[in-house]
């Protein structure tokens, strides 16, 4: 008997997005698979939806990935949408599965991970250390202080030209308001967002910024969110300096914390660079997918 599909509905939507689900189950209702499809509703990226897939392993190659997969693309194009993106782990069955299906591969990322305990803290003391001629460094945690909000928003279009290769990704835009709901969703959740931006001392103005994301019992590992300099402070090594400052950060603040996880574009050789130079390890390589709807 084939399986049925339920379509569910996510009682959370965000002010960027909004998600719609499936849950595959067999003839007793025992779940076999799901899929999450989440909607972009922010100017730049209302074209845009992303897809996470999953079916039970012994469920596999009985056509549950197909039909959810259809009911995905279905309310997709129904709503507008463009571009679909799906990211899997390299070489694993959900490649295949997305290949095979008219997703077409158009980035490759590296998953790498910091483990805190072997550290080289000196030489990232050394680095945080180094003066920096026209800028200095600040921290925050949880939300922007009033006094930045401004000008920390505007300083988001730092990651405007992140290398996305032929991702259809679009502009992400972010105001104040934006800047503000993102670091309450993270609160929400109960974790800690921790923020180190450099800011250029001629004007105070906010020119870069690292992001990370540490879990509220200050344990497991946490998740860097992004790092970017504006083009026109670029070459000054601020972005390493950040980073450094944000690893020496997590490091002192949370001495529980195991780990700090980030990734990156193959494509992008200097965030590369920084994570080497600070010792990050690859830990696996993932695929971003699309569908052109």
């Amino acid at each position: 008997m084939p399986h049925r599909i339920t379509a569910l509905a996510d009682p959370r939507p965000t002010a960027s997005s909004s998600r719609l689900a499936w849950l595959a189950s067999d003839d007793e209702g025992v779940p076999a698979g799901s899929a999450f499809l989440r909607l972009f509703a922010k100017e730049g990226q209302k074209h845009l939806a992303e897809l996470e897939l999953a079916v039970h392993r012994s469920e596999r190659r009985r056509g549950v990935g197909t039909r959810l997969l259809e009911a995905a693309v279905a309310a997709a194009r129904a709503e507008g949408r463009r571009s679909l993106l799906a990211q899997t782990e390299d070489g694993s069955p959900g490649d295949h599965f997305l290949a095979v299906h008219g997703f077409r591969r158009v980035l490759a990322l590296t998953y790498a991970r910091l483990p805190l305990a072997d550290a080289d803290l000196h030489r990232v003391d050394h680095i945080v250390e180094q003066p920096h001629e026209g800028y200095r460094l600040i921290q925050w945690e949880g939300t922007v202080p009033p006094e930045l909000a401004r000008t920390f928003a505007a300083s988001r279009r730092a990651m405007d030209d992140m290398p996305m290769d032929g991702t259809d990704y679009g502009t992400v835009v972010w105001d104040v308001d934006r800047v503000l709901s993102a670091a309450e969703t993270i609160a929400g959740r109960g974790e800690l967002l921790h923020t180190v931006a450099v800011v250029d001392t001629a004007d105070g103005s906010v020119v870069g910024f690292s992001e990370l994301v540490v879990p509220g019992d200050g344990r497991g590992d946490g998740q860097h969110y992004g790092t970017g300099v504006l083009p026109e402070h670029r070459g000054h090594g601020l972005g390493l300096w950040m980073k450094a400052e944000s690893v020496r950060r997590a490091r002192g603040r949370h001495p529980e914390l195991g780990g700090l996880l980030t990734d990156t574009a193959d494509s992008n050789s200097h965030m590369r660079g920084i994570n080497d130079a600070l010792g990050y390890l690859p830990t696996h390589k993932a695929v971003e997918y699309q569908l052109d709807l």
